[in-house]
């Protein structure tokens, strides 16, 4: 078995165990693997914009990463054309690996993706920025920035 087959199967037992209403979930670590690995992988990053100019993003292959805003900044208003968008950059066969930036989001959006057919999505743990420290900071308590992983910043 290759290495992003071993990290699908250990992501979908994630899934089975925590019952995820979609495949399942990788680390940031995890997630980059299968980026590197195979091409057809994609990443839907779902912040913000303004999110992304100020905080920053993934540094992948242009061909591999996809921002759809889940909802929109400042009003908070969710993102009605969501799945007509993932349409546009996936199929309901491509392993979609999610992100925001803290992994609640992306959990969102996989759920709302595998109700609309799609087969191979997964959130990405800890998402961009991580969960908040003691003092109320990001990027210290995990997620693609802490992991050490490729990032633009803004």
């Amino acid at each position: 078995m290759s290495q992003p087959e071993q990290i699908l199967e250990f992501a979908r037992q994630r899934g089975i165990d925590k019952q995820l209403p979609y495949a399942g979930a990788v680390t940031p670590v995890e997630a980059y693997a299968l980026l590197m690995a195979d091409p057809s992988v994609k990443i839907v990053d779902v912040r913000t914009d303004a999110e992304r100019d100020w905080i920053g993003t993934v540094n992948v292959p242009e061909q591999q990463h996809a921002e759809i805003q889940w909802s929109f900044y400042p009003s908070g208003k969710g993102n009605p054309d969501f799945i007509t968008q993932l349409n546009a950059v996936a199929n309901t066969a491509t392993v979609v690996l999610f992100l925001c930036r803290s992994g609640v989001r992306s959990r969102h959006a996989a759920k709302l993706a595998t109700e609309h057919g799609y087969l191979h999505c997964f959130d990405i743990l800890e998402g961009f920025e991580g969960d908040k420290d003691d003092h109320g900071h990001r990027k210290q308590l995990g997620g693609w920035c802490k992991a050490g992983l490729p990032w633009l910043g803004a």
